[in-house]
C-alpha cells in the first residue's frame, strides 16, 4: 500500500510540474502594481482570470499532492520500535539462541553458579 501511494505521489508530482510550467504568465505581479506592465485599475486590485484546464489541473494535483504526502508521511511514522528509552528498559530482552538451537526457539538459561566450582587452595596438595 505505501509504494503505491508512493508511486501515485510522483506521478502527481509530475504531471503538476508540467501543468504549472505548461500555464501562461499572468504578466501581473509587483511591477504592474507600480505601473510597469499595465496601468489599468484592474491590475493594481487583480482580474480574476477564468478557471481553464491547466489551472484546474494544478489546483487540483497541488491538493492531492499534499493529501499524499500528509497519508504518506502518517505512514512512515508507526513503527514498531518503542517510542521512548523508557519503553525500552522495559522491554524485556530476548536470550540470543545458541548456536544449534533451531530458529525460533531460545537458547536454555544459563544458571548463575558455575558448575564446577574452583578447588580451594587448603584441599590440593603442595608442591614439592
Amino acid at each position: 500500500m505505501y509504494t503505491f501511494l508512493l508511486t501515485l505521489l510522483i506521478l502527481d508530482a509530475i504531471v503538476l510540474a508540467i501543468a504549472v510550467l505548461l500555464q501562461s504568465g499572468k504578466g501581473g505581479g509587483l511591477a504592474a502594481s507600480f505601473g510597469g506592465a499595465s496601468s489599468s485599475s484592474d491590475s493594481l486590485i487583480g482580474s480574476r482570470q477564468a478557471g481553464n484546464l491547466l489551472t484546474k489541473a494544478s489546483w487540483w494535483c497541488g491538493g492531492i499532492f499534499l493529501g499524499l504526502a500528509f497519508i504518506l508521511q502518517m505512514m512512515s511514522s508507526r513503527s514498531a520500535a518503542p517510542k521512548s528509552v523508557l519503553d525500552k528498559l522495559a522491554a524485556p530482552a530476548a536470550a540470543p539462541a545458541a548456536p544449534g538451537a533451531p530458529t525460533g526457539t531460545a537458547a536454555p538459561a544459563s544458571p548463575l553458579t558455575q558448575p564446577n566450582p574452583p578447588a580451594s587452595p587448603a584441599a590440593t596438595p603442595p608442591k614439592q
